[in-house]
């Protein structure tokens, strides 16, 4: 049931940073067309692009995490052992969890330090630029649970994008 609600949630965040692809692309071919045909750059266009390329980016860093898409450790794996290596990549998915739960505590200080302050071309607070951090290492804290899960029970876990 735990791995079923890793697998929607992560497959919610492929599609949300699909969309924020397009949604930056579009951004960016505004700012361009407004720089050069029209002769008045869109001084938002740039701004919501900055934003999205971090909401896109950590939603990617994420999945990546439970798809087991980052460059892993995996040539340790051939010196270990075969008894150290359950312990190994056990130890690997917890400082993956520290590193999300440190990221998240953190970006969620600097969320409630720049809440006052706004983006001024969008009329938005400096916080929005945090929350996707704070999702990802709240994420990456999910999905190093569920991969410990999986080891300890001897079965892998399968990606999202299949």
């Amino acid at each position: 049931m735990y791995t079923k609600f890793c697998a929607a949630i992560a497959k919610a965040c492929l599609r949300l940073g699909v969309a924020g692809l397009v949604l930056l692309l579009a951004a960016v071919l505004y700012q361009v067309f407004g720089r050069y045909v029209l002769n008045s750059t869109p001084t938002w266009a740039e701004s919501l692009a900055l934003v999205l390329v971090l909401y896109v980016t950590m939603l990617g860093c994420a999945v990546g995490v439970r798809d087991a898409g980052h460059i892993g450790m995996e040539l340790l794996g051939f010196l270990l052992p075969e008894k150290a290596k359950l312990p190994t990549e056990i130890l690997i998915h917890l400082l993956t969890m520290l590193f999300g739960g440190l990221m998240a505590w953190n970006c969620a200080l600097m969320f409630g330090s720049v809440r006052d302050y706004m983006i001024p071309t969008l009329g938005i607070s400096e916080s929005w630029r945090y929350v996707p951090l704070v999702a990802a290492g709240i994420l990456i804290i999910l999905f190093s649970i569920e991969h410990i899960v999986a080891l300890l029970r001897g079965v892998e876990v399968e990606p999202a994008w299949h």
